[in-house]
C-alpha cells in the first residue's frame, strides 16, 4: 500500500535575504497553490526576538526552521543564513509535481540544486 510521497531536496547557494517569516508565508503560500494543496497551520522555530543567542550559535544552527501543515501532511523547512542553504521535506498523501515542486524552490531562494531524494512512503 503507498501512503504518500516525499520529497527531500538539499539547495545551495541560496539568497538568503529569503529566510525570513515575511518571505517564508510567502514561500509556503505560492508552494501549496502550485501543488494544490491545503495549508493548515504555519509554525517557526527561529532566533526571533533572541539576537544574543543567535550571535552565540554555531554558523550550522544560525536560520529559521519552519512547517506548514497541510491538509495531506506537511512541508518542512530549515533555512541557514550563514551556509546560505536550504533544507526540504514535502511530504504528502497526495499526489503532487515533484519536478514543479523543486524548480520553485530553486527559483524562489535563487540557489542552486545539491542534491535530492523522492521516495514513495509505503
Amino acid at each position: 500500500m503507498n501512503y504518500g510521497k516525499e520529497l527531500i531536496l538539499d539547495l545551495h547557494e541560496c539568497n538568503p535575504k529569503k529566510f525570513n517569516r515575511k518571505s517564508l508565508r510567502k514561500f509556503f503560500g505560492e508552494m501549496c497553490e502550485l501543488l494544490n494543496m491545503e495549508a493548515c497551520d504555519l509554525h517557526f522555530w527561529d532566533y526571533h526576538g533572541y539576537a544574543k543567542e543567535y550571535e552565540d550559535a554555531p554558523d550550522h544552527l544560525k536560520g529559521t526552521t519552519a512547517i506548514q501543515f497541510i491538509s495531506t501532511s506537511n512541508i518542512t523547512i530549515h533555512c541557514l543564513d550563514v551556509l546560505k542553504s536550504v533544507y526540504l521535506n514535502i511530504f504528502s498523501c497526495k499526489n503532487f509535481d515533484r519536478l514543479k515542486a523543486m524548480n520553485f524552490c530553486k527559483d524562489y531562494f535563487e540557489g542552486r540544486f545539491k542534491g535530492y531524494h523522492f521516495l514513495t512512503r509505503g
